[in-house]
This record gives structure tokens, sequence and C-alpha cells, in this order.
């Protein structure tokens, strides 16, 4: 009996080491409602997300995959149950109702709701978290990749549309309820070709205004969309509550599979952050400019395709059911035709004006997915805050930099006076004679202070584009730039966040664009979200409304000439040369 026990264990265990995404998950993952935690590298903190599994969850099964994105001033686990359809008691706070979970209609869907930093938005940290919950739980769980949705309501509803929108090919259909975006959304909705899109809106919401959602419809379908809009009359900013009612929301996602080979991708993007589609790769493009590329098959193994401040591009056929990889591949790209023989991956670049079948490969230092700014994106990576020690007055002063140092990564939000969230987002803050060899190959770096005041600035001086002379009063500048693979962002002078006061005696000014769209920000205060938006670099006087010069490094890495020279003539910046 023991030698057969002893053969029971050592079978076990070799189960449990081949498949220990299963026999784990069985073991210690229950069905229904719950919470779990990831760890974030961003600032090595645990982050919650609420996650639901069916009642009678089998771990050899594949599941569809729900992610739901809370609003402002709520929470992951306010975010699954009204996902769920249920809405708080009469009389009941969001704090009293986010303390249990009810019970759940059952449905054949693992379900997940990120807390995703609170009320942050959902575009850099707090995007980068939803991003590692899919990944969490394609990781534990078997996935149905084809049926992976997005859904959220408002500030998560408006971060559907930004992060579905960036990704089209990672979902199979996006649900925004009174959505209220991002600005940069509205340029890419045509990137919802192959997206089913429902779309939900309160026509009495004062909140979000039915308006704007109405434009919303409108380009989506203008762009060729596949939506559906249901507006409901009367309903304010609590338009969820008919849109999740009785979890329905799930009926309408079963009904709906995403197609990983469309015929035809239709697909824009500034950022090599969101470089695929379907079966589109964006090689070479200008960050911060819009590329843009519409390809379908005219017929088997033939493609026209039309490109827009697009450099160089792949198509990844493998699998597509009107490529035959035995045949060459006829491509026209803006009327130009070309053979591509190549079996799988048919790349293709822009050369002196004409486009040849080639693989582009970027030079050392040429910006490329990870390293193509802008400044924003130093803080949605592992980051530390470094700030100076040499050249002090004494402890007042030293307290005075660190002081500024926790500043520059204060993501605190603050609500009409009413609503307080404090920082959380929290990367180690130390000085520069504590700044080590791992710290400088795993995270990127926050330098504050000068070449004169921090020594890591110096120690990386020849290396960066240019400097901001000690005595330069008033002036402040702040740039990213590429060091040893990783992200340096210098943040000298007078600190970027300094904004001029506000009159609240003078009248509003004119209103910017359609005033009928709902747009959501948090660049305010203090801290790098006043950085969101931001280029590459930023040198200013006073007051960061006061620009001197603003702009993109080229994709090399260099200053502009027009950009060098409107710094230059300030005398207070040295630029290497």
């Amino acid at each position: 009996m023991n030698q057969l026990f002893k053969y029971f264990f050592i079978l076990v265990s070799g189960l449990a080491l081949l498949t220990p995404g299963i026999l784990l998950n069985a073991q210690f993952i229950k069905p229904g409602p719950q919470v779990e935690c990831f760890y974030s590298e961003i600032d090595d903190s645990d982050q919650p997300y609420a996650l639901y599994l069916p009642k009678d969850f089998d771990p050899e099964k594949t599941y569809p995959l729900v992610i739901m994105l809370h609003g402002a001033l709520s929470n992951h686990r306010l975010g699954l149950k009204r996902v769920f359809g249920h809405t708080n008691l009469p009389g009941q706070t969001d704090a009293d109702a986010s303390r249990d979970f009810p019970d759940f209609k059952d449905v054949e869907y693992i379900v997940t709701a990120p807390w995703a930093r609170g009320t942050l938005g959902y575009v850099g940290i707090p995007e980068e978290d939803v991003i590692r919950v899919i990944e969490e739980c394609k990781s534990n769980f078997k996935i149905d990749e084809n049926r992976v949705f997005l859904t959220g309501l408002s500030m998560g509803g408006g971060g559907t549309m930004y992060i579905g929108l960036t990704r089209p090919g990672l979902f199979a259909a996006i649900a925004p309820v009174c959505p209220a975006p991002p600005g940069d959304v509205y340029e890419l909705m045509g990137n919802a070709l192959n997206l089913p899109v429902s779309l939900h809106q309160g026509d009495a919401d004062p909140a979000v205004r039915p308006e704007g959602t109405r434009l919303i419809l409108d380009d989506f379908q203008k762009a060729g969309t596949m939506i559906e809009y249901h507006e409901y009359p009367g309903v304010q900013h609590d338009s969820w509550d008919n849109a999740y009612a009785n979890a329905s929301i799930f009926e309408w996602f079963d009904g709906q599979c995403r197609n990983p080979f469309p015929e035809r991708v239709r697909y824009a993007s500034k950022w090599y952050k969101y470089n695929s589609a379907y079966w589109v790769l964006l090689d070479k493009i200008t960050p911060g400019t819009l590329a843009t590329i519409d390809a379908k098959f005219t017929s088997p193994n033939q493609l026209d395709i039309q490109t827009g401040n697009l450099d160089a591009f792949t198509l990844k056929l493998n699998g597509h059911p009107r490529f035959e990889a035995t045949k060459p591949l006829i491509v026209k790209i803006n009327g130009q035709q070309i053979q591509s023989a190549t079996k799988f991956n048919h790349s293709f670049i822009l050369k002196n004006g004409k486009w040849v079948a080639e693989k582009y490969e970027a030079p050392v230092m040429a910006k490329k997915p990870g390293l193509e700014g802008p400044m924003f994106e130093t803080f949605t990576g592992r980051h530390l805050v470094v700030y100076g020690t040499q050249g002090d007055e004494g402890m007042e002063q030293m307290m005075e930099r660190r002081e500024e140092a926790k500043q520059v990564v204060d993501f605190s939000v603050s609500f009409f006076g009413f609503y307080e969230q404090v920082s959380l987002v929290n990367p180690r803050i130390i000085p520069d004679n504590q700044l080590n060899e791992s710290d400088i190959l795993s995270s990127n770096l926050i330098l504050v202070g000068t070449k004169e005041t921090n020594s890591a600035i110096a120690r990386f001086a020849d290396q960066l584009p240019m400097h901001l002379n000690t005595g330069a009063e008033g002036y402040g500048l702040v740039y990213t730039f590429p060091v040893n693979g990783k992200y340096v962002t210098v943040c000298s002078g007078v600190p970027f966040w300094t904004a001029k006061p506000i009159d609240w005696s003078a009248p509003p000014p004119p209103p910017e664009g359609d005033r009928t769209r709902t747009r959501i920000t948090f660049a305010s205060g203090v801290g790098a979200k006043v950085l969101l938006g931001r280029k590459d670099f930023l040198l200013f006087k006073d007051t960061n409304d006061n620009v001197i010069a603003e702009g993109y490094f080229d994709n090399d890495w260099k200053l502009k000439a027009e950009d060098a020279q409107k710094i230059e003539d300030t005398g207070v910046v040295i630029i290497n040369r």
C-alpha cells in the first residue's frame, strides 16, 4: 500500500508540474465572483481585479472572456456587479455596495473587472493594467482567442473605445456605455471596420451628453462599422442600469465572434505601441503622425492597398483563406503593382518614392516599439525618480528637491473639491547617490535637476541631447530620450506642471472643437499626468503655457533644425551636437 501511494504521489506531482495552469487554478480559484491581483512592475505593487468564474467552471474547458471597465469614482468590485446588472439598493452608497457580492446570474463566461488605479482614465498606466489583466486571464485559464469582449461605463466606456480602437484585432466586439473617451479616439473610428459595437446612452444624461454620443454613432456609421445603438428615454447618467439589466449584455456577446482573417483591414495609428491589427503590421511610421493603411483582397493572392504617412509594413497572411503560400502574392500599393514571392510574411518598404518588397530593419538609434516617446511613455513602464544631491546647501534644500521629485510622480486626483484620490502610482524615489546598475538596466529613469545638481544627469550628459544652464532663471525644460535601451526623462528648472493661475473672474474661453463631444482627461494639477498629450520635449518660460519650443525628435532621435534654433536662441540651453 505504501508503494502504491508513493507511485500515486509521483503521478500527481508530475501532472502538477506539467499542467500548473490547470491543476493549481482548479485548486485555488473558486467559481463565482472574487478578487484576485497581479504584480505590476511599473511601481512594484500588487494590483487587484475582480473576477467571475462560471458556477460549473471546468479548467479543461475553453471560455470566452469579458473585460469590464468601471467608471470614475468607482472600483473593480462595483464594475463586476454592474456588468451583471446589479445596481445599488435604495439608500446604499457605493462604499457599502462594494463590500460584498450578491448572487450573480450564471453565465458561461469568464468575466474580469480591473481596478486600473481607480480614477485615472484608461490611457497610460491604467491601460497597461487592463492589458496585464487580460494576459493574466489567458495565462491562468483556457480563453477563446476569438471571443474576447470589452465593455465599460462612463470613463470606462471611453476606455472601452480607446483600448478597443487601438487594438481592434484583440477583441471580438466592444460595448461602450455612456462613453467619455479621450480625444485621440475620434481619428481612430475607422479601426472598427471588423469590430462590432453596441453603443448605449441615456437621452437625459447631464454628464455625458447624448448629442456627443450621437456624433460617435454617426462617426462609426460613416466608417462602415457594424453598430447598434440604444438610447434610453428619460435616463440620466446611469444608462448602465438599462444596458446591463439582468446581465443581458452577455446575450449580445453570444452572437459575436472575431474573424482573425477578414478580407479587408483598415487601420490607423500614431504609435508603434499600437502597430498591428489582424494580419497587418506597421513596420515604419513617424511617431506622433497618424499613419493609415487600408488593405483588401480583390481576389485570391491579390491585394489592393492604400497607405498614408506609412513607410513600411508587413502582411502576415499564413492561414488566411484567400492566400495560398505556393503562389506569388500580387500587391497594388497606392496604384503601384508589386509581386512578392515570400511564402508567409510579405514585407514592403517605401524607398525613393517607390514601394519595394523588402523588410524594414530599424537602425540602432531609430524610434521603434518600446522606444518612440512621447514623454508620458516613460511612466507607463517600470520607472523610478532620481533627485540630485550635488551642490546642496543643507537639509532644507535637500528636502525641497525630494519634494519636487515626489510631485513629478503625483497621480492624485481631485474632482470638484468633493472627491480626492491619493496617488495610486508609487514608484521609488531616490537620491542620485543611491542609483545603481540594476536600476539603470531595469527601469526608465526620471531625473530631476541639472547635470550640475544631479550626478545621474551628469553621468549620461554626453548621451543626452541638451541641458538647461544652472542659472536659467524662470525657464523649465523637460524631455524624454533613450539611453541604454530605456527612457530617460530629464526635468530641469521650473517644474513642468507650473501653470498660469486661473482668473476665476474672467469669462470662460471659447470652447475648442465640437462642444457636443464628451472627452475625459486628467492632464491637470501636478505630476506626470500633466504630460499626457505632450510631445517628446518642452521648453517654456515661467509657466507651461508660455511655450518656447515643443515637439518630437525625428525618427533618429535628433532635434529638428527649426526646433534646435528656437532652443538655442534663448541662450539658456546647451545642445549636444
